[in-house]
């Protein structure tokens, strides 16, 4: 198994450089990004800042540049076709816009089952499709001792009138990684479409919509070392039922008639560059072990894929390190799985209260000293009410990724440790 060399990592991000001080442990909100994804979308803006479709050259390498973003996210989630691909603002943005079409495949009474682990934009979005179109709106609970979803409890859920399933592929506050497998297959069941925010789990593990079988998967490049952009996969069968919202002269074809208006050319760049990252991790620096799971594929998806992998590798030990660190600490409770040899159910994003201490004043201490983590409910409205978290001011959160190290933890828990022990 090949050991991660971390300061070879760690150069590749500018932003460690210049700020040495600095802790990121903020990831969860949006990680930092190497400099061949900066390089990208300068060159981006300088050589190809034209719209699409002139009879120029900046244009049509602006077309290249969009029509290679396509595919690249396509090898990263492994699609059937680039055309499966959406581009957006943001995964919140594209999740409102699909809605619109979806809810009108929908009748006064049909139901849709969402959760108690979500992110709200994957809530919101359906409560507003819900309300415009009489729809019965049903959650599925998890448990707050395992931080798992009982998905037995799912099979009393789904009935023939249940026509969407919509959850997280990992939780932005749990950490939990989810069965995105099984619910699909048992949403699938009963006739009904499954929609999967992978947002929290792209940074931390290898995506393959097939494998999973839902009809929708969203992430957001800038929380896996990309730019500020959402994307949305979807089947194409069934993008192709969908009617799109959209300017009359915009094309009929997948999967432009779903892009609306003009997008972030330069932050596309940023996304071809992003997966280009994993390929060189996966191909370089990876052995022979991880690309051979994945043998399935060739070329860049398959280094992509085994670059997930080796770099989950390295980020549980430090997962481990930092959850032991604060199980110890008197008062302290994390909201999530803390068993050491059960971190593979999760991802590295760990949330915690300190008894007596508010959520604020633990991140502003820390903030303080120049390691950076969230405090409150982070959008995750839903589990923060599930565990009766709000009225406290929410949850620290703190949340790795493969440029952090060990002794960045260890200050970290020296800090926390010393702040509530004054």
């Amino acid at each position: 198994m090949s050991v991660l060399d971390i300061d070879l990592i760690r150069s590749q991000f500018p932003a460690l450089g210049s700020s040495p001080d600095a802790v990121f442990l903020d990831n969860p909100g949006g990680t930092q990004t190497p400099q061949m994804v900066i390089d990208a979308m300068t060159d981006c803006l300088i050589n190809a800042n034209a719209n699409l479709g002139g009879a120029f050259h900046t244009s049509r390498r602006a077309d290249d540049i969009v029509s290679q973003a396509h595919v690249a996210m396509a090898d990263f989630v492994n699609a059937k076709s680039e055309r499966e691909i959406i581009f957006g603002q943001n995964m919140t943005t594209l999740t409102f816009h699909i809605s619109r079409s979806i809810g009108r495949l929908f009748s006064e009474g049909d139901e849709i089952i969402l959760t108690n682990m979500e992110h709200d934009a994957n809530v919101s979005p359906w409560l507003l499709m819900a309300r415009d179109h009489g729809l019965v709106v049903k959650y599925l609970p998890f448990d707050t001792s395992s931080f798992e979803f009982d998905l037995d409890r799912l099979d009393d859920l789904l009935t023939d009138r249940t026509k969407l399933v919509c959850f997280n592929h990992a939780s932005n506050m749990t950490g939990t990684i989810n069965d995105a497998k099984t619910v699909s297959q048992k949403a699938h069941a009963v006739g009904a479409l499954v929609y999967v925010d992978s947002v929290q789990f792209a940074p931390h593990g290898a995506i393959d919509v097939q494998d999973i079988g839902c009809d929708f998967l969203v992430c957001s490049p800038y929380k896996f070392f990309g730019p500020h952009m959402g994307v949305l996969w979807g089947r194409e069968e069934v993008l192709k039922t969908l009617e799109p919202y959209k300017v009359r002269p915009a094309s009929d074809a997948l999967p432009d008639c779903f892009e609306t208006g003009t997008l972030s050319h330069e932050s596309m760049a940023g996304v071809i560059a992003t997966v280009d990252y994993f390929d060189w991790v996966g191909r370089d620096l990876a052995d022979d072990s991880y690309r051979a799971r994945y043998d399935r594929f060739d070329g860049r998806r398959q280094h992509v894929h085994a670059a997930m992998e080796y770099l989950t590798d390295y980020e549980i030990p430090l997962t481990r390190q930092l959850i032991d660190g604060l199980v110890t600490m008197p008062g302290v409770k994390v909201h999530g799985i803390t068993n050491s040899n059960a971190l593979s159910k999760r991802v590295p994003t760990i949330s915690f209260t300190a008894e007596g201490h508010k959520p604020r004043d633990i991140a502003q201490a820390l903030g303080d000293q120049h390691i950076y983590v969230w405090d409150g409910h982070n959008y995750a409205v839903e589990p923060i009410n599930h565990l009766g978290l709000m009225e406290g001011g929410g949850v620290v959160r703190v949340g790795l990724a493969h440029y952090n190290t060990a002794e960045e933890i260890d200050r970290t828990l020296d800090a926390i440790a010393a702040h509530l022990a004054a």
